[in-house]
């Protein structure tokens, strides 16, 4: 397969994951509600997605390094929203 291509579908699949996250990060944002988020999904969620970035960071993977530390951002969020507003 085309390395651009493969590229072009890791982007997109990237841009796709970290989207998802969008919606949810706005909600918490707007409401302070986060009662019916896991705790613990967050937790390792955010742990899982530290490690994808340093596995990008260290086979330099374009598409891995940019959805993980946006959605780290996104995700971190909410976390840092899960335990401020419980």
């Amino acid at each position: 397969m085309d390395p651009l291509l493969t590229k072009l579908i890791g982007f997109a699949a990237a841009t796709c994951t970290t989207v998802a996250y969008a919606p949810q990060a706005i909600k918490v944002w707007k409401t302070r509600s986060t009662g019916d988020i896991s705790l613990g999904m967050f937790l390792v969620m955010v742990l899982g997605l530290a490690l994808w970035l340093i596995y990008g960071l260290l086979s330099g993977d374009g598409p891995l390094i940019a959805s993980n530390a946006v959605t780290m951002l996104l995700a971190g969020g909410i976390l840092v929203m899960k335990l401020r507003y419980g």
